[in-house]
């Protein structure tokens, strides 16, 4: 993020005039701001000012300056602003949208303290802080408002991006957080963090929140308030406190507002923390008291101290697309796009905090789509509509369609998805191959329909020919419509309730998606469409426009004849239009408006409309059409007048009279009743009447008891079975008539058969055979006769009944009839007549037996006949015709039952079938089976020409080996394949070959044949070790007849490329040779012919060749490199003339090594490397020639040439000529080097002091260094040398040199030579000089311990600050003083600070007190005297006292005594500090946790415990912490630890066993606070103990499911035996086990043992309430008793009151406890009452008194 300053909107000026508030409206367009003059002034987004208005006090008597306006706040719609003030009011002011409107209060809200922030999050709804603690909520709504909670001073308030959380900031340093909804984050609300300092600067980030205050720090906290990250700026001077903060609109950076700067954080999502941008640095602008960020997040706005506004461009980049439009980059997740021809502006923005990566405009410039890591972002930019859907990585391979303006189609992988514009949730995704937007069809709520809220559909095509319909809202398909020709084009209606396609041979369909039926409408479909906002169709076959104006009705077309083709369709102000070309001419045709309103005024459910324009039209077939949609829908709707118009229009006569008379009924009821007619019972009959649901209209009638009605209708229906059916149903009266009448009209209307069956069920059953034999129904008569035994005793009725079946041939139930007379002749005679052979065949087993045989086969013959051929094979099995059941099988192809049968036959006859079989399974190619069934048959040469013809040689071969000698078999097979050979058919030669085993003539057939690929296979197989050889040989014979791609191939398998290579080479195919060696070679084969190419061309061709390939260099390098340096000289000059010295030099080295030198000398000067030449004549020690040519070439070489002569000199002791040639090369240090390197320093010197005096110096002092080496010698040279450049007046030398003389042990040498080089530099150089050497000089004399001698010489310099830093180290403490105290006061704190650090290095803690008494003391503390630090501090005040109480007592809590921790506040008091409360808990947790305390030995602790707390309570009642949380935390504290001290004075004396016990059973319901399982063993061991074993065992019942739970044994408590109780459920599981290993065992063997005695109830003992006896709280009332003073059990009757309110006692339990401590003087117990009289405020008159 980078802010640019823009323009200054309010100009500061010289006084403080801060601006208080100030803010950016929602919709962009307002910015307000509010000065300390109390009037708010408003900008324009380009930062003119337009407007402003004054704001008015609460109270006009109180004036203008009564007050100052804290904050402001526009509405979420921008027309109002809500202003804060310090005189406890917010106003709400109207101010309109446009600039210059009426200003106007529209609501106010009067508080009880100042408002100090405020914030307009949502609707009507404003967040306010006051100044007393409360965070409100008011409504403008209601005009009210509402406490939200209430912390401390409100300092701050900011909200979350989406605005449905706030944080606010409070003068405690406490932040709050508070969701009106927390967006299914989780996150928790309520007390978040405490800051160390108030957060005025509070921001809240999309994944942090970061506060600023006065400490100089900027802290990012994480969602639940845990520390992140601190940035640190209390070290920077130029840096103060941070008054106030802003977070972007995307919650991604924040920035902070201090003294002349703007502090940028960045979030980086990457890292997940936050990163500090470069500061923006303002002079002069002082405090920041105000931030407003613009909500686009294009702005920002800084108000100062000084009344100044700065305008500031927030922008991370920002960029020009297609010069169309400006992107600015306000945040990683937002972005605002810009239209630079309009202005217009869209803000793009991910609502996940993703980073967009790129924006592109597409579809007309109308659509934006950016990327996100996991996240898409589309956009309308016209209609502002913008979505963001979950998007994974796709490569950015997808394809976007616009076509649709109310969804995306976008498509990637196969996968079509729809996002619907303004909806951040992809609307479906299908899977389609096909992405033509002809091809697809979506509508989203294109027009209202009734019944359906959410109409989004789609279809599309699965493959060419099947289109899929999907219900995109309930993600369901609709259907799939499978085609018989591929589909080009398709639509849905606008209510996707039709589907229009036209297939490849131009036939257009219609879909009806509800019906699931599909028409097709028309032939030679050039052109089809649906007009805009109906159901209307308009396509074009040839010659004619076709219409249809009712869809729903496919056969009602209306057509016209045009001459041209339809090219568009338009449908504007009422008026549809159909353009059609005709030659150059566009015509027009309008359509018929009415007839399109029609269908509109039908989808609106307006029939009246529909009616009225079909009135006004012609009887047509469409208008007939239209007439008939509405009367169904009319009738649907029960809008029965119009259904009786549109009848009548139809021309239905009945159907209209029977509608006019159920209207007339309708209305007569409307008259009567006043209500709906048509809800009356007989309307609603006819209506089911006239829809033919007569079961319906039933029940009407039969619901209000019309009887009459219901049998009248159906009477008029004659649907006489349901008429008698409500009678008999009903009872009614005239049943038997209506039967009688029922069965006359039966016989009227000439139906017998239902006349029977009414005699049938009448049980006249001689009647009812009667009548069915009259209508022809002999079987139905023969039915009933079998039934009853009175007809089948009747034989002259039977044989009626008989002869009827034969006549009509129902041959078997004629012989069922004669079977149950048991005329079983006949019966077997009918069944075999009438082909039902199963009871033919059951009857004959029963009475002829001899006849089953013959049946069997005749079943057989009869199944053949029917072609049941499957069937008739088991009956000729039965019948033992086995011919006929092979036949049948065959005839069945049951070929495996024909050969089962067959192998069974003994007869030679049934071997024909063999052949025929074989030859079933032959053709089948199962040629096992065919062979074996051949053989069997004798067949066997059958059986070898079937193998043979199926080209099975081998199996022909085996059984061909059977039956013929194997020379014979061999002959023939070799004949056979030359015989093929002939033909041409070599393949199946090779196979018969392959069969003899004779390999190696089908290689020389194949050879022969000049088949190669063939002789490889071969030779492969049958002789692999001679692959590679007959490869090579191949290979040389197709070389030789110039076959070369066939060569190389065989060069290839052969693994010799090379040669292909060669051969290639040799035949001047450099291409080929090329590629081969590049493929085979690798890339230094592949270069090295493209070399050997390059060189075989030779001049500018070489050089083309090596350009194509990219080699030209590397061809020069490799000439070169190689020694063909002609080649190399020819490829550089013509091509690469850079290169030439790089030959010449290389030319150069390889004549070097030749030891060609003169040759090699010229190459290296043409490369322009003399110099090389040079060192090779140096290298061979020919001085003269290196001279030479470095004099003629390279004089910059000459010093170099006389350097190595020079070396070469010293190395032969020849050092003055060495010298000479040095001097010549003028290189004088090297003269220096080899005279110091031989160590004759006296020439180095000389040489060094003529020709290099600067080094002299240093020289010197290396020579020093190596005297001093060598013993005292070298330090009285320096002495000597020192006095010499002294006696010279060189005095800087001589107090350099004097400076040298160290590391000395003569100490008085060093003093004396360090004093005369502070002497020398003090009298004769200069200031600055002597201020150097003196600072080195005073050091050195310190270490020396020459402290006063050292402060002198500073001292003589004005260097008061290293004086007295001297009398410090040298511990001369008064010297220092009196040296600041009189040359430089300011020194004196100095001094004193190092003192004191002084005494506290050394421990001298009794001299620290004098000067530093805090000091000290923190001593002391730090030494463990504790003692000795709270003797000396209690002579300080009772604060201080109490700061090292507290410190103490922290560090023996810590040491694990707390029992003298608290002995120390027993001694001091305790005092009411809110620091300390932490430690008063600890003492307290620590002390009830300690073991084996309840003895009277314990009583003194506990009574310690007691007297502190009660004296805490008293004392922070007196404070500003009274009545407070933590002051009722410590009242509990003193009342457990008050009944811990009873208790324990209680088991020092026998006769108080019970209340010691009630004490234990009492402390149960602290269970919150003592430790659980600790308090429930007390209590039930002391239960126990005094024999109340009920309570006893439901106790340390419950301790051994604790300590369950404790271990991890068990998951959660049972609390059933603590119903209804103040026994805590929730109570905190202790950690670790307070009863020991042997205590649990104990009582989990006595708990055993209850149990298994089953003794025990497991039930609390009740008292008079019905209520536990140890229960405050009445479980039936609620009603809460006091708890005695003394047993902590409910006072219920005999009470004894106390002066202090809340405090009585159980009157018997008072009286025992008094009398026994009269009687047994236990100074336990009269303590006891002696604490209740102090903290009660007195004993009761009855009371006990000690004296």
């Amino acid at each position: 993020m980078q802010l640019k300053h823009l323009k200054t909107l309010l100009t500061p000026q010289e006084s403080a005039v801060k601006v208080t508030c100030m803010a950016w409206a929602p919709n962009h367009t307002k910015f307000a701001v509010c000065t300390v003059d109390r009037v708010v002034l408003l900008y324009d987004e380009q930062g003119e000012r337009r407007d402003k208005f004054s704001t008015k006090p609460l109270d006009p008597k109180y004036g203008k300056h009564s007050y100052v306006v804290n904050d402001l706040a526009f509405s979420p719609d921008s027309t109002k602003i809500a202003i804060g003030q310090s005189d406890n009011i917010i106003f709400v002011y109207r101010i309109g949208e446009d600039w210059g409107d009426k200003k106007a209060i529209c609501n106010k809200f009067v508080q009880t303290s100042a408002v100090t922030c405020l914030l307009w999050p949502a609707e009507n709804s404003i967040v306010y802080g006051l100044a007393d603690g409360k965070v409100r909520l008011a409504n403008t709504q209601t005009n009210k408002s509402s406490n939200i909670y209430d912390v401390d001073y409100v300092v701050s308030l900011a909200s979350n991006v989406s605005g449905k959380g706030i944080l606010s900031g409070h003068a405690d340093g406490t932040v709050v957080r508070y969701f009106f909804d927390d967006e299914g984050s989780g996150e928790s609300q309520g007390k978040l963090l405490v800051h160390p300092c108030p957060p005025y600067a509070l921001a809240w980030g999309a994944n942090s929140i970061m506060v600023g205050g006065c400490d100089k720090k900027v802290v990012a906290y994480g969602r639940e308030g845990q520390l992140l990250q601190t940035f640190d700026y209390s070290r920077d001077r130029t840096e103060k406190e941070f008054t106030t903060a802003t977070t972007s609109p995307s919650g991604q950076s924040v920035v902070f507002g201090s003294y002349d700067r703007l502090r940028v954080f960045n979030w980086a999502p990457r890292r997940g923390m936050w990163d500090e941008a470069k500061p923006k640095e303002i002079p002069n602008i002082y405090t920041v008291t105000s931030l407003a960020w613009k909500k686009d997040g294009s702005r920002l706005c800084a108000g100062t101290l000084c009344g100044g506004v700065e305008l500031f461009d927030c922008c991370l980049r920002r960029t020009i697309y297609k010069n169309k439009f400006e992107m600015t980059y306000v945040g990683l997740s937002q972005v605002i796009v810009k239209n630079l021809s309009t202005g217009t502006r869209v803000i793009l923005k991910s609502y996940y905090g993703y980073e967009i990566e790129e924006v592109k405009i597409m579809g007309k410039d109308r659509y934006l789509v950016a990327h996100t890591s996991d996240t898409l972002l589309l956009g309308d930019m016209q209609r502002n509509k913008l979505s963001e859907v979950p998007w994974p990585g796709s490569g950015g391979n997808e394809k976007f369609f616009f076509e649709n303006e109310t969804v995306c189609m976008i498509f990637n992988a196969g996968e079509l998805s729809l996002v619907e514009y303004n909806n951040n949730e992809i609307l479906g995704s299908v899977r389609t191959e096909f992405m033509n937007p002809h091809l697809i069809s979506v509508r989203l709520n294109e027009r209202k329909q009734r019944g359906a809220e959410d109409n989004k559909k789609l279809a599309y095509l699965i493959d060419l020919k099947t289109i899929a319909i999907v219900d995109l809202s309930g993600s369901y398909s609709l259907g799939t419509i499978s085609h018989d020709s591929k589909i080009d084009w398709l639509e849905l209606n606008e209510t996707g309730r039709k589907l229009l396609f036209r297939d490849k041979k131009l036939r257009l369909h219609l879909y009806d998606i509800e019906s699931a039926t599909k028409n097709t409408l028309l032939n030679f479909c050039s052109y089809v469409q649906w007009v805009p906002d109906s159901d209307v169709v308009v396509a074009q076959t040839r010659g004619s426009l076709c219409i249809w104006y009712s869809i729903d009705s496919p056969e009602s077309i209306t057509m016209f004849p045009i001459k041209g083709d339809i090219v568009d369709l338009g449908r504007a102000d009422g008026k549809t239009d159909v353009l059609v070309t005709e030659g150059v001419n566009t015509v027009t045709y309008t359509l018929d408006e009415g007839l399109i309103e029609f269908g509109t005024a039908v989808d609106d459910g307006d029939y009246d409309r529909a009616t009225a324009f079909l009135e006004t039209l012609e009887m047509s077939p469409e208008t007939e059409a239209m007439w008939k949609t509405l009367s169904k829908l009319v009738v649907e709707a029960r809008q029965l007048h119009i259904a009786e118009r549109c009848f009548a229009a139809l021309g239905d006569v009945s159907t209209v009279h029977f509608l006019h008379q159920t209207n007339d009924i309708a209305d007569k009821i409307s008259e009567e009743t006043g209500g709906d007619g048509t809800v009356f019972f007989q309307v609603q009959a006819r209506l089911a009447l006239l829809d033919k649901n007569f079961k319906l209209a039933e029940m009407h009638y039969v619901e209000q008891n019309a009887i009459d009605e219901a049998i009248e209708i159906y009477q008029e229906l004659h649907m006489w079975d349901d008429c008698i059916a409500v009678a008999e149903a009903k009872g009614h009266p005239e049943l038997d008539g209506l039967r009688g009448n029922y069965y006359q009209w039966l016989m009227v209307t000439n139906q017998e058969e239902k006349a029977g069956e009414v005699k049938e069920n009448q049980g006249d059953y001689q009647g009812a055979i009667n009548l069915y034999l009259k209508a022809g129904l002999p079987a139905k008569a023969a039915r009933l006769a079998i039934s009853r035994p009175e007809i089948t005793n009747n034989s002259d009725t039977v044989s009626r009944i008989a002869a009827s079946l034969i006549k009509g041939e129902f041959y078997e139930r004629a012989g069922d009839l004669y079977e149950k007379i048991r005329n079983n002749q006949k019966a077997l005679e009918c069944y075999r007549r009438g082909s039902a052979f199963t009871k033919a065949v059951e009857l004959a087993r029963l009475a002829f037996p001899a006849e089953v045989v013959k049946l069997e086969e005749a079943w057989g013959d009869y199944l053949v006949q029917q072609k049941q051929m499957d069937a008739a094979i088991n009956h000729f099995i039965e019948a033992g015709c086995s011919i006929k059941a092979i036949e049948a099988a065959v005839g069945a192809r049951q070929w495996k039952k024909a050969v089962h049968i067959l192998e069974l036959q003994e007869d030679s006859s049934a071997g024909k079938y063999y052949v025929k079989i074989a030859q079933h399974y032959a053709s089948v190619k199962d040629y096992e089976v065919a062979e074996q069934l051949f053989v069997k048959g004798g067949h066997i040469k059958d059986a070898i020409d079937m193998y043979t013809t199926a080209g099975c040689w081998e199996d022909a071969y085996k059984l061909a080996v059977k039956c013929m000698t194997g020379e014979e078999v061999s002959a023939l097979y070799i004949s056979k394949a030359q015989e093929l050979e002939i033909d041409g058919k070599l393949k199946e030669a090779e196979r018969l070959f392959a069969t003899v085993s004779q390999p190696d003539l089908a290689i020389t057939m194949y050879k022969k044949n000049r088949m190669f690929d063939d002789v490889i296979r071969l030779v492969a197989k049958h002789h692999p070790s001679l692959l590679a050889e007959t490869h090579h040989h191949l290979a040389k014979e197709l070389e030789a007849e110039s076959r070369f791609s066939e060569a190389e191939y065989h060069f290839m398998e052969a693994e010799e490329w090379k040669a292909a290579v060669h051969m290639y080479r040799v035949n001047n195919m450099w291409e080929d040779a090329y590629r081969v060696a590049k493929i085979q070679g690798g890339p230094v084969a592949q270069k090295q012919v493209a070399y050997l190419w390059a060189r075989s061309l030779g001049g500018d061709a070489a050089v083309k060749l090596l350009n194509k390939f990219g080699l030209l260099e590397y061809a020069v390098e490799f000439a070169a490199d190689n020694f063909s340096f002609d080649f190399a000289f020819d490829l550089a000059r013509l091509s690469c003339k850079q290169k030439i010295p790089d030959i010449h030099f290389k030319h150069a080295l390889h004549l070097e090594d030749q030891g060609k030198f003169a040759e090699a000398e010229v190459e290296f000067i043409k490369a322009g490397k003399p110099k090389e030449a040079v060192l090779m004549y140096v290298h061979n020690t020919d001085w003269d020639s290196a001279q030479r040519v470095a004099e003629g070439h390279d004089p910059e070489s000459v010093s170099e040439v006389l350097v190595g002569q020079a070396k070469f000199c010293f190395e032969q002791k020849n050092f003055q000529q060495a010298e000479a040639f040095l001097l010549r090369a003028q290189r004088p240090e090297l003269a220096v080097k080899y005279y110091k390197d031989v160590e004759m320093w006296t020439d180095a010197m000389r040489i060094c002091k003529e020709y290099l005096p600067g080094k002299l110096s240093l020289l010197q002092e290396e020579y020093e260094k190596e005297s001093a080496k060598k013993g005292v010698q070298g330090v009285e040279g320096l002495l000597e040398q020192a006095k010499k450049w002294e006696q010279l007046g060189d005095y800087s030398r001589a107090v350099e040199s004097y400076l040298k003389v160290k590391d000395d042990p003569n100490t008085a040498l060093l003093e004396k030579c360090w004093l005369k080089a502070a002497e020398l530099s003090t009298k004769f150089l200069s200031r600055e000089r002597a201020v150097e050497v003196i600072q080195v000089v005073g050091p050195r004399l310190s270490q020396l311990k020459k402290y006063n001698a050292a402060a002198e010489l500073f001292l003589a310099l004005d260097l008061i600050k290293e004086a007295i830093d001297v009398f410090i180290v040298g511990e001369e403490w008064n010297k220092a003083k009196r040296v600041a105290k009189e040359l430089e006061p300011r020194y004196e704190e100095y001094v004193h600070k190092k003192y004191k650090d002084h005494l506290k290095n050394q421990g001298k803690v009794e001299s620290l007190v004098g000067v530093d008494v805090m000091a000290a003391l923190d001593m002391y503390a730090e030494r463990g005297q504790w003692d000795k630090c709270l003797e000396t501090a209690s002579k300080q005040n009772f604060k201080i006292l109490h700061k090292y109480v507290a410190l103490y007592a922290t560090h023996l809590i810590k040491e694990g005594d707390t029992v003298k921790a608290l002995q120390l506040y027993v001694q001091h008091g305790a005092p009411p500090n809110p620091q300390n409360f932490n430690i008063y808990k600890r003492l307290f947790v620590d002390q009830i946790n300690l073991p084996g305390t309840e003895g009277p030995q314990s009583y003194r602790m506990w009574a310690d415990l007691r007297n502190f707390l009660l004296q805490l309570c008293e004392n922070v009642s007196k404070s500003a912490e009274g009545n407070s949380p933590v002051h009722k935390e410590f009242e509990l504290m003193l009342l457990i630890a008050h009944y811990y001290a009873t208790r324990s004075a209680a088991n020092g004396v026998e006769q108080l066993a019970s209340l010691a016990a009630k004490l234990s059973v009492s402390l149960l319901r602290h269970t919150e606070v003592v430790p659980a399982d600790k308090a429930f063993y007390e209590a039930g061991v002391a239960c126990r103990a005094i024999g109340w074993e009920n309570m006893a065992f439901i106790f340390l019942n419950h301790l051994l499911d604790l300590c369950d739970v404790i271990e991890g044994n068990l998951d959660s408590l049972d609390h059933s035996d603590f119903v209804d109780t103040d026994i805590p459920f929730d109570i905190p599981v202790p950690t670790k086990h307070s009863v020991t290993d042997t205590q649990r065992e104990q009582i989990r063997d006595w708990v055993l043992t209850v149990s298994m005695d089953r003794r025990l109830e497991q039930v609390l003992p009740s008292d008079e309430r019905n209520s536990y006896e140890a229960s405050l709280l009445a479980a039936n009332t609620g009603i809460c008793s006091l708890p005695c003073i003394l047993t902590g059990y409910p006072v219920l009757r005999n009470k004894i009151e106390f002066a202090s309110v809340e405090k009585a006692a159980i009157k018997d339990d008072w009286n025992k406890f008094v009398v026994t401590t009269k009687t047994t003087h236990s100074p336990e117990c009269q303590d006891v009452l002696e604490f209740i009289r102090g903290w009660c405020g007195g004993l009761p008159t009855s009371g006990f008194s000690f004296h």
